[in-house]
């Protein structure tokens, strides 16, 4: 079997000095054209702002630390619950994957309004980033506790809270583990969106200040100590998971085969959107808010079916939507071919790997809110900007799980295929590919949320086009109703999308790897 070993320190040390050569080169070679700071002009924007920034840094950190325990707190409750309630996973996931498809650029104004001044909207923006990843793996590790563990404690007559705490927590923990790392930098990025929002402090508005006045080395500043951030945490995780005795898990998995209970699809369908629904409408009539500016499900419909002017509205709404999925389409699939391309390619050669595998790692931490505005001022901000901005927010974690999934080939397969004297492609294509398929697809279906934030960040930054600039309108002139009416629009779409991933991935692997499919 191949391994993808990590490099010798002496070989990564190498890596990072060439980087850092290659880049200074190539901003000598641009300068001029504001596109690229060097490390030079970075380092030396960070010393001579080295205040401002460990401030707008703390602040930052602070919101997405509380955002990243509240968020991860209730996806232990929301795993919980549904262990000890199996009845009431179908409706729990379906909320859970609704809410984390709320897009965060016009979640966060709302929050604006709602929160007031203060950290609020960074806050809860964060939790909203993280919880359903972290829920996701959580739930992988719940369900992969050995059968006869199980069979044992019940043979002493104990239930369900005795399991818990005795089997399936311990049996948990590395994917609980493998779930906070991925949550560590989408808590930073939440943070960071929320003080895009109207926030006084933090990492957010000094990215809004550099992007606003072009201040090229201020803005390559702020993505590299985001990156930094982001790396520092995830890594922190794992080394803590690795001193705890928590080996590493397989944290993308195939879904859960479901079963013929709980009624037909249009029931549980009609069921869940009652369910939404009723809580849209309660939690507003609950919290008494104003419905200036918190709509109703009522409010909506009259907006876009009803009202005088809801044909124009719906004419709007839906000319911005379809703009955006012309450009978040391509650049989901661009992302996802490039991805599991270049791992298969890292597989079939090794060397590869020990080169660019460091650097992925490190970019796929960037928040797309420090990359959107490099990407845009690179390409412009016609088609190519923006469906690059997706395809790279897509490709590095695209990327990272093909490679873990290519890792999970039995080795006992690849022995068969050398002792017939195989070649490496009919290895890859016969055993590695098949092997990869739960991961490149649970990649997918994470994409989809991750490619509409991404397409709507940059039209709500940079580009001007959209239904991403359509929210930053109204959120700026006070049009709630279109603004509420995008937010339905783009969750429901998600977790479409979502879904029909999630489908398309059982046909595949009922056909190509069955024994992946956990039931």
């Amino acid at each position: 079997m191949i391994a993808l070993a990590a490099p010798r320190p002496r070989v990564r040390g190498l890596g990072i000095l060439a980087a850092l050569l290659g880049w200074q080169a190539l901003a000598m070679v641009l300068e001029g054209s504001y596109l690229l700071a060097g490390p030079v002009e970075v380092a030396g924007w960070l010393w001579a702002n080295a205040g401002l920034m460990a401030r707008a840094l703390g602040v930052t950190l602070q919101a997405a630390a509380l955002g990243f325990l509240w968020g991860n707190l209730a996806a232990v409750g929301l795993a919980v619950a549904v262990l000890l309630v199996p009845r009431a996973e179908r409706l729990v996931s379906a909320l859970a994957l609704l809410v984390f498809c709320l897009p965060l650029v016009a979640t966060g104004p709302i929050l604006r309004v709602l929160y007031g001044p203060g950290m609020g909207p960074q806050i809860t923006l964060a939790a909203l980033a993280v919880y359903f990843t972290t829920y996701l793996t959580l739930m992988v590790g719940l369900r992969a506790t050995p059968a006869s563990w199980l069979d044992l404690v019940r043979s002493y007559g104990q239930g369900r809270l005795t399991e818990l705490y005795r089997i399936r927590v311990r049996a948990a923990l590395p994917y609980f583990i493998a779930g906070l790392q991925i949550a560590a930098p989408a808590a930073f990025l939440g943070a960071m969106v929320g003080e895009f929002t109207g926030a006084e402090r933090g990492m957010g508005v000094l990215v809004i200040r550099a992007m606003r006045g072009l201040d090229l080395p201020a803005t390559w500043a702020l993505a590299c100590v985001a990156a930094a951030v982001a790396v520092a945490a995830y890594a922190a995780l794992g080394w803590l998971g690795r001193r705890g005795g928590t080996p590493p898990a397989l944290i993308l998995a195939a879904p859960v085969a479901r079963g013929g209970r709980g009624g037909s699809p249009l029931l549980r369908l009609g069921l869940l959107v009652g369910v939404v629904l009723a809580l849209w409408q309660g939690g507003m009539a609950l919290f008494d808010l104003n419905p200036f500016f918190a709509k109703r499900p009522g409010d909506v419909w009259d907006f876009l079916v009803t009202a005088p002017g809801a044909a124009t509205n719906r004419a709007t709404l839906l000319a911005a939507f379809i703009e955006t999925l012309m450009l978040t389409v391509p650049g989901y699939f661009i992302g996802l071919a490039l991805g599991a391309g270049l791992a298969a390619a890292m597989v079939l050669w090794p060397r590869v790997a020990a080169t660019a595998l460091p650097l992925a790692i490190a970019l796929r931490s960037v928040p797309i809110i420090t990359t959107a505005p490099l990407i845009v001022i690179a390409l412009g901000r016609g088609a190519a900007g923006t469906i690059t901005i997706v395809a790279v927010m897509i490709f590095f974690p695209t990327l990272v799980a093909c490679l873990q999934g290519l890792r999970q080939t039995p080795g006992q397969v690849l022995d068969l295929f050398d002792s017939y004297a195989s070649s490496r492609w009919q290895r890859m294509v016969h055993a590695q590919i098949p092997a990869m398929l739960p991961a490149f697809f649970a990649s997918a279906r994470m994409a989809v949320p991750a490619a509409i934030l991404a397409a709507t960040t940059a039209e709500w930054l940079a580009t001007g086009a959209g239904i991403g600039s359509l929210m930053a309108m109204t959120a700026s002139t006070s049009a709630y109703g279109m603004l509420w009416s995008a937010i339905v629009l783009i969750s429901v779409t998600a977790a479409l999308a979502y879904v029909a991933a999630e489908m398309l991935e059982r046909a595949v692997l009922r056909v190509y790897a069955s024994e992946h499919l956990a039931r």
